[in-house]
């Protein structure tokens, strides 16, 4: 027998063919008409949020966060150069819009640590990350076994520090050297050995 759980990834799975998909779009409009940093009473998508570490109980805190799709825009440079030598072209962010959505929501809520964040939603111009805070202050955090290590020194400002789970991808690591060879000891020193 299916759980709920299993049910609800189902039907993120194939969004579009899902009875939800109606409701997604209108929840949409709502979340783009609103603000880009939004805390919310529950989690979107309970078994992605579970999945990452979100618990039902005091001291997790739940956000929405907004961010802009695509590359960067930069002015056309005017003189004789060929398109190519522009530079304003295909100017990717090195850094994954998962990852600033978790940055944006650890300024907007400084004495709380980020967790985790999963995906929830994207339109034609956002991205739309949910992003699990930790109130480290909360009685229910610090005596928790399970959770109580994110309260210690060396777990401070992990979204700055790239130790989330969608930084540790963007990085290129956890899954060995195979395909990320230039990510090792990180992508700024590997560019200097290579100088």
């Amino acid at each position: 027998m299916e759980t709920s759980y299993s049910l609800i990834r189902d039907e993120w799975k194939h969004l579009k063919k899902s009875s939800i998909y109606g409701l997604q779009k209108e929840r949409m409009i709502g979340w783009r008409r609103g603000n880009a940093i939004e805390r919310v009473d529950r989690p979107t998508r309970l078994d992605k949020a579970r999945n990452v570490g979100y618990k039902a109980k005091e001291g997790y805190i739940v956000v929405r966060a907004r961010v802009r799709r695509g590359g960067q825009h930069k002015p056309k440079i005017m003189g004789g150069r060929r398109p190519r030598r522009l530079g304003y072209t295909k100017m990717t962010l090195k850094k994954n819009i998962q990852v600033i959505a978790e940055e944006r929501v650890a300024d907007k809520y400084p004495n709380t640590e980020v967790l985790n964040s999963y995906y929830v939603g994207e339109d034609g111009l956002y991205k739309y990350y949910e992003v699990i805070l930790v109130d480290k202050a909360t009685p229910a955090i610090y005596n928790d076994p399970k959770i109580s290590w994110i309260v210690e020194p060396q777990n401070k400002g992990r979204a700055y520090r790239g130790l989330t789970s969608a930084a540790y991808k963007n990085r290129g690591l956890g899954h060995g050297r195979l395909g990320s060879d230039k990510s090792r000891p990180s992508i700024r020193s590997n560019g200097r050995l290579r100088k």
